[in-house]
């Protein structure tokens, strides 16, 4: 691990929390006991200050994340995660992060994930201008002054690709974390981590929705469920690795549940959605592909370009390599389960929302399917855990010493 930093290369990030002469001390920085009391107290810190700023209000992501991280929520965390065991375990040391471009509160996330394991984090934010983004840097730096021994740990910063800075951050991580795809991963994987190093990496990945329509239908109040899907999908403009792309319809009442369910939903986005005419573009062009590389697939009717459903007669692990956001999903009627084994058998596939019955999806599991990550509620696909992508993030952001 280098200790004498290029303070040249340290200037060319800019610095939203910390500075260049706290990154140039970060390998001189001691790791924590995870859920350590100093680390558990800061975020409860910055909690209040996000549950009392008005504009923070707005923002329900930024209202989620504050509730995740007050100290009632972070210590059942602890319990859940803690070891019991006789060994010891620390922090590895330092985790560098690269936060994804199109889930704002993403690198807060990544941040408390390290933090709460006991790591100093040098996170690499998103160029783009989220309001998001300032709410929480803002509150973050603000709590900061009051907890002054946090500072060395928490260290944000932006900067365009300059492969002198992830050189330079990748040489001293002793965990790299890297969200944003598959090409985001590759660019990384350019600059060497030290030998014992560990790299956890958030590729490209694909989520659907399995609705039994009998379960769908006996629900008294839709309008929650359309909130539900809404926040599910169109409030990240499907661009979450957890956002549903195709709708899996089962039980026996599916032409009816379809068509209410749609409605209901067509109502919230035409409300609520901020829809821009490129986006209808997109949708169109990305139908007629489909139509070419699937024959018998079928356009439904809509109004708008709010929302485009394709109806396709089967399901293959080609499917997918044709997604569209912004509203565009694919729907097929399903008997069997295991009639969606190749859409889940693929390593994209991350999330299952479901309405009904979790269970409905164990046949694949139990099958040895390669994808499938989380099955969650409708409305829960974009809750942050500990365990995330199949990763168990405190096994691997620390570090276990034995005690004979």
């Amino acid at each position: 691990m280098q200790t004498n930093l290029n303070r040249d290369v340290l200037r060319k990030a800019i610095y939203l929390t910390g500075s260049v002469d706290l990154a140039a001390r970060l390998p001189f920085i001691s790791a924590k006991v995870p859920f350590n009391d100093m680390i558990v107290d800061f975020l409860n810190d910055v909690s209040k200050v996000l549950m009392g700023n008005r504009d923070a209000k707005t923002y329900s992501d930024v209202i989620t994340f504050a509730f995740w991280i007050r100290k009632s929520s972070v210590l059942k965390l602890k319990e859940r995660f803690e070891k019991k065991d006789e060994a010891f375990y620390l922090g590895k040391g330092i985790a560098f992060h690269i936060a994804p471009s199109n889930v704002p509160v993403n690198f807060a996330y990544s941040l408390v994930a390290g933090l709460l394991n006991g790591n100093a984090n040098i996170v690499r934010v998103s160029s783009k201008d989220f309001a998001q983004v300032e709410i929480i840097v803002d509150a973050v730096n603000c709590v900061l002054e009051q907890h002054t021994e946090m500072k060395p740990y928490i260290i944000l910063v932006r900067y365009e690709r300059d492969k002198d800075i992830n050189d330079l951050f990748s040489s001293i991580a002793d965990i790299r974390v890297v969200w944003g795809g598959n090409n985001t991963i590759e660019e990384l994987r350019k600059s060497p981590l030290p030998p014992r190093s560990v790299e956890i990496t958030f590729s490209d990945r694909y989520s659907l929705a399995v609705i039994d329509a009998d379960s769908y239908l006996e629900i008294e109040d839709k309008d929650r469920v359309a909130e539900d899907f809404y926040n599910d999908t169109f409030f990240s403009d499907q661009n979450a690795c957890t956002s549903p792309r195709i709708v899996i319809w089962t039980g026996n009442r599916i032409e009816k549940a379809k068509k209410i369910f749609w409605d209901v939903e067509h109502k919230l986005v035409k409300k609520k959605y901020a829809f821009q005419a490129i986006q209808g573009v997109n949708k169109l062009t990305k139908s007629c592909l489909i139509a070419v590389v699937e024959p018998g697939v079928k356009v439904e009717e809509h109004p708008d370009n709010l929302i485009v459903r394709v109806i396709v007669p089967e399901i293959n692990d080609c499917l997918m390599d044709y997604q569209e956001n912004s509203g565009y999903f694919y729907e097929y009627d399903c008997k069997d389960i295991q009639e969606i084994r190749e859409l889940c058998n693929d390593k994209r596939c991350q999330t299952i929302a479901y309405i009904g019955d979790s269970k409905v999806v164990l046949p694949l599991i139990e099958a040895g399917v390669k994808g499938i990550d989380r099955v969650v509620p409708m409305g829960k696909t974009m809750d942050f855990d500990l365990v995330w992508d199949g990763y168990n993030l405190p096994a691997l952001l620390t570090r276990t010493i034995v005690l004979a």
